[in-house]
């Protein structure tokens, strides 16, 4: 299950192609990032951005936290899918323009924001091309298809960022982070077996499809890897399923906490209501792990790492 891990530089040097144009100026810094560019890989090839980008368009959920760690705040957001913890600043702000949602995304609000840099990709990549007759646009989006898994792309994200708002170093530490959380969790998890779960509207369902990446790198093993896991609310398993499978350990993801669902019944009561679940030893051994809900708007480097740590810390409790 282990993924190899790209080392931080190799990550700058194999990775990113940077292409920083001398500015023809001046002692302005502003005048001076804005004339200089970064050529940028992305899912759709090398794209030449702006580097320290004056005016933002962030519509990935996976950028989000570490452009606020780079002190970058966005003219324009998809407000609907946004964490609602976290980033009330930014959604309370009227200054700051709503994109919407990806499934409707007004691109007029786009236009309308006057980008120098749209960070795309993600939910919005169908988009690219249309977002690209605005303003340069990145997919630089984390991919299940990318070298190395989900997690490996997180950090190549991370280090693109620091490149295009003149933060390396920054980047590095939150990438480091996430190795040093990764590391520690990986060192305790030997090879146990474990549910991956996400629970909606009171069904308990194989969440593999949505949080199954959690576990790239870790020494885990899911019950039911090679079934189709849960997208949006139904994999069809059912509880007894899962206790026949009798896993060691279960990793919870409260969707409807992280949706803002009301009337949701919490993970943990629909969980614990479940009678098949007396004699397994996830319940007998309360090995029951339930994510930060808000996971699932985050999925950002940040989130993992805190995620890693949690892992970490119960794992080893119970060993």
């Amino acid at each position: 299950m282990k993924t190899p891990k790209t080392p931080i530089l190799a990550l700058l040097a194999t990775v990113i192609t940077v292409s920083a144009l001398a500015s023809c100026s001046t002692d302005d810094t502003t005048s001076a990032d804005s004339a200089t560019t970064v050529s940028i890989d992305t899912a759709t090839g090398p794209v030449e951005v702006p580097q320290n980008p004056q005016r933002v368009v962030a519509l990935d959920n996976t950028s989000l936290e570490t452009l606020r760690a780079f002190g970058v705040e966005p003219v324009a957001l998809p407000k609907p899918i946004m964490p609602y913890e976290g980033f009330e600043d930014w959604i309370d702000d009227d200054a700051i323009l709503d994109v919407g949602t990806h499934r409707e995304p007004n691109l007029e609000i786009v236009n309308e924001a006057e980008p120098d840099l749209i960070i795309g990709g993600y939910r919005f990549s169908e988009y690219t091309d249309e977002l690209g007759r605005i303003a340069p646009t990145l997919d630089i989006a984390p991919s299940d298809d990318a070298e190395g898994g989900y997690v490996e792309s997180l950090k190549r994200q991370t280090a693109s960022l620091g490149v295009v708002f003149d933060r390396e170093e920054q980047a590095s530490e939150i990438i480091a982070a996430l190795d040093a959380a990764e590391d520690n969790a990986a060192e305790r998890t030997t090879g146990q077996s474990v549910f991956l779960s996400v629970v909606s509207g009171g069904k308990i369902d194989n969440g593999a499809g949505r949080i199954g990446r959690i576990i790239e790198p870790l020494n885990l093993r899911d019950v039911f890897a090679g079934e189709a896991g849960d997208v949006h609310g139904d994999s069809g398993l059912a509880p007894e399923a899962v206790a026949a499978a009798n896993p060691e350990w279960m990793i919870v993801l409260d969707r409807d906490a992280a949706a803002g669902e009301p009337g949701a019944a919490p993970a943990k009561s629909v969980i614990d209501a479940q009678e098949a679940f007396a004699h397994t030893t996830f319940a007998s051994e309360d090995q029951i792990v339930y994510l930060d809900p808000y996971f699932y708007t985050r999925e950002s480097i940040q989130a993992y790492a805190e995620t890693y740590e949690q892992l970490a810390d119960a794992f080893s409790n119970a060993s």
